[in-house]
């Protein structure tokens, strides 16, 4: 027989619903603002005190009512909120089993989706699958079954707030750890994620590409393409962690793809080539903007190939004899573009210093007095030459791949000329904050 304390405690839990459930729209808000602002950071056992053991009633009638409103996309910030202190009690297990079987994965999903819905509100999504996707490898495939990978990509691509974004990330990065089902899905989804509009999403896709290349251990073929095309960014931050990405995916088996890729991209196209410079001359305004994602490209892999090279003594030595010096000697010579002769310059500074045989080709084809030039002025070198010794850059025939059969590049044979490379040269050096203002362009 229920006591007198227990029978009034029931008798209030019965007038809350019965008054949530007779309340209209503003009287619901009121009651989710005083819910919330009493029972944050509550534990579960808690909150079944404050509603006489029957808080499960009032969590199945908030997801109900989420469920009916959400397309409109009106009230559902407290709604949310308000499923989140459940969800996120400690010791509360059971209301995020009650929340996945009445389809709250699925609701949280599509609001992802909906053009109506604001974006702090997509955010409170975002943050409710977090809650799901630390709780365990079920839930994790839970959402991935909901075709969540998908969802959470479009919306990470199409959200215009870079902290949503993040937030995003937080969620794909979780998803990806713990979860041996379908993390290559995430994987994929990361891949797919980096030819988008969204220079903060690459960003993060890149980031997070990163850490999920060393859970799923094997590659992807596409994500050579990918990454490659991702140098093409005018923006800074993006090609910065594209760099960071190839510096990893040297080590697995897209090695040579990947290396031979970074090289052709030292000679854009001439269709490519044409089209800017027939661009440039009928708008000479647009010469000091206006640079296609090739000539982009092409300083990106300039400054990439220098930092393997810096980097591995042995993927230098690859390169070496996928022509990366007369691809570097072309790049030196496109006066479209100076902060590709510029880059291209301090990369081959790094082979004529390291590799007797590349200083001696290099300085055959160039003739003293460019190769004079060359060795004291460095990466302002562009600003020293004339246009006859730009199109001795440019058309160069240097091909020190059969030197390099008959050669043996051990370490008694390289230059060192300062001594040993300093750990800190070993660095990213180029770093995007120390960028030269031109490469924004």
């Amino acid at each position: 027989m229920t006591s007198i304390k227990e029978q009034a405690a029931i008798s209030r839990l019965l007038s809350f619903l019965q008054e949530w459930d007779n309340a209209g729209k503003v009287s619901r808000s009121h009651i989710l603002d005083n819910f919330i602002e009493t029972n944050q950071g509550k534990t579960g056992p808690e909150l079944e005190q404050e509603f006489s053991q029957g808080a499960s009633l009032f969590l199945a009638r908030l997801v109900t009512c989420l469920r009916i409103t959400y397309m409109t996309g009106s009230g559902l910030e407290k709604l949310l909120r308000s499923i989140g202190i459940f969800l996120s009690a400690v010791s509360s297990n059971r209301y995020l089993i009650e929340f996945l079987e009445i389809g709250g994965v699925l609701t949280l999903l599509e609001i992802l989706g909906l053009e109506k819905v604001k974006e702090e509100d997509k955010k409170e999504s975002i943050r409710l699958l977090q809650v799901v996707a630390n709780s365990g490898r079920k839930y994790k495939e839970l959402i991935c079954e909901s075709y969540g990978v998908r969802s959470i990509a479009e919306f990470l691509a199409n959200s215009k707030s870079e902290e949503t974004q993040e937030e995003v990330q937080i969620l794909l990065d979780s998803l990806v750890h713990g979860n041996p089902k379908y993390q290559n899905q995430v994987y994929k989804g990361l891949i797919a994620l980096l030819p988008c509009a969204s220079p903060k999403a690459q960003q993060l896709a890149l980031q997070t590409l990163r850490t999920a290349q060393l859970i799923v251990g094997t590659t992807h073929p596409s994500i050579v393409d990918c990454v490659l095309k991702a140098l093409g960014t005018m923006h800074l931050e993006v090609q910065y962690e594209a760099i960071e990405l190839i510096k990893d995916l040297v080590d697995y088996d897209v090695r040579l793809p990947l290396l031979k890729g970074l090289v052709a991209l030292l000679i854009p196209s001439i269709k490519t080539s044409q089209q800017h410079h027939k661009i440039l001359t009928e708008c000479p305004l647009l010469q000091l903007t206006a640079h296609p994602a090739s000539f982009l490209q092409q300083a990106a892999a300039a400054k990439a190939i220098r930092v393997l090279a810096l980097h591995s003594l042995r993927v230098a030595e690859e390169m070496l004899r996928l022509h990366v010096v007369r691809n570097l000697m072309a790049a030196m010579g496109n006066a479209d573009h100076s902060n590709s002769q510029r880059l291209a310059s301090l990369a081959l500074q790094f082979f004529v210093q390291t590799f007797p045989v590349v200083e001696e080709h290099v300085r055959r084809s160039m003739g003293e007095e460019l190769y004079e030039l060359f060795l004291r002025y460095g990466e302002d070198l562009y600003m020293k030459i004339d246009s006859i010794q730009t199109d001795i850059l440019a058309v160069n025939e240097v091909n020190i791949a059969q030197a390099l059969e008959l050669s043996d590049l051990t370490d008694g044979n390289l230059n060192f000329p300062c001594g040993p490379v300093d750990p800190n040269q070993m660095a990213y050096i180029t770093h995007f904050q120390e960028e030269d203002p031109e490469s924004k362009e």
